[in-house]
């Protein structure tokens, strides 16, 4: 996929690609930190159809949501010839918010590992059981589907 990175002199920096419908979608990071998401008409790339402000943390939500799938898409193939073996992505719930990854137990109590954690677009792969958590995370997990399950029950309620 070719990402386009365009100057926008005294605003800040436009970066978007092109979809099979001709359209463009992108993002606009202004000079100020104020981020546009952007969606430019298939006969006028320069023409926006659609320009949604973001702040910081819904730019970053909108990141997990795009790409966690990727992720767990990309480790689903994988482990595509290991019969039993899935990946998951399981949000922490308001229980483990401030508490680290250890506090859940989830390998000693499930089976499941962690691959990664994503937060606010970023990844942070293979973390330790120091690693923080916080509601909204998304984790990237590998296990048997019993595992999985027993996973969603622990990040959800707690317990």
């Amino acid at each position: 996929m070719n990402v386009e990175v365009t100057p926008l002199p005294g605003i800040g920096v436009r970066k978007d690609f092109g979809l099979r419908n001709g359209r463009r979608i992108g993002v606009v990071t202004h000079r100020d930190g104020k981020i546009d998401l952007i969606v430019s008409k298939s006969d006028d790339p320069d023409a926006c159809l659609a320009e949604l402000p973001l702040t910081a943390d819904e730019a970053g939500a909108l990141a997990n949501l795009l790409g966690a799938p990727q992720l767990v898409a990309q480790l689903t193939e994988e482990h595509r010839d290991l019969p039993g073996i899935h990946t998951r992505q399981i949000p922490v719930g308001m229980p483990f918010d401030g508490r680290t990854l250890g506090d859940t137990a989830l390998r000693t109590r499930t089976g499941v590992s962690v691959v990664a954690v994503m937060r606010a677009g970023q990844v942070h792969p293979s973390p330790t059981p120091d690693f923080t958590l916080t509601e909204g995370d998304l984790m990237v997990t590998v296990g048997t589907a019993e595992g999985l399950e027993s996973a969603i029950k622990i990040l959800k309620r707690g317990g």
